[in-house]
């Protein structure tokens, strides 16, 4: 029973970071702005190599020291900021918003499912991907303030 219900997490994992990478290339092909279009592009490739850790974990057996667990920054900006909807040529803040958001939401996914499973081999793998996540959050909100925000001569 328990060895099912790790199945079925890691399943839903790895439909979520398929779905991620769906998510960021579909949104590249209706922005113009070429740095947001590689940015995106780098965080699809980071989706991709989120959706392999889990598939080799199911597989294999895979350590959660194949993920390399870091300090964030949790700017919270996606909590206070409205998602802004998804339009042809949007505005590149708009894009790592919008990304922010989606981040926010995976974050949240892994977390809870991480608690659940306490110190577990599984919770520890669910809370790699949480902090994981956060990472991409963090550089979305970074990325949002940045172009939202612009450092002006004056300061």
């Amino acid at each position: 029973m328990a060895d099912q219900r790790l199945q079925q997490i890691i399943a839903t994992a790895i439909r979520r970071e398929e779905e991620a990478y769906v998510f960021y290339t579909d949104l590249i092909a209706k922005i113009d702005d070429p740095g947001a279009r590689d940015t995106l592009t780098l965080i699809a490739a980071e989706e991709q190599k989120h959706r392999q850790f889990l598939v080799d974990y199911r597989d294999k057996g895979c350590a959660v020291e194949g993920m390399r667990i870091s300090e964030v920054i949790y700017y919270k900006i996606a909590e206070y900021q409205q998602e802004p909807a998804i339009t042809i040529n949007m505005a590149s803040q708009d894009v790592f918003l919008i990304a922010a958001h989606r981040e926010l939401r995976s974050y949240q996914f892994y977390t809870e499912l991480a608690q659940l499973h306490g110190e577990s081999d599984i919770g520890k793998v669910l809370g790699a991907m949480a902090n994981e996540e956060l990472k991409h959050k963090e550089k979305m909100e970074y990325l949002y303030a940045n172009t939202a925000f612009p450092q002006t001569a004056g300061g």
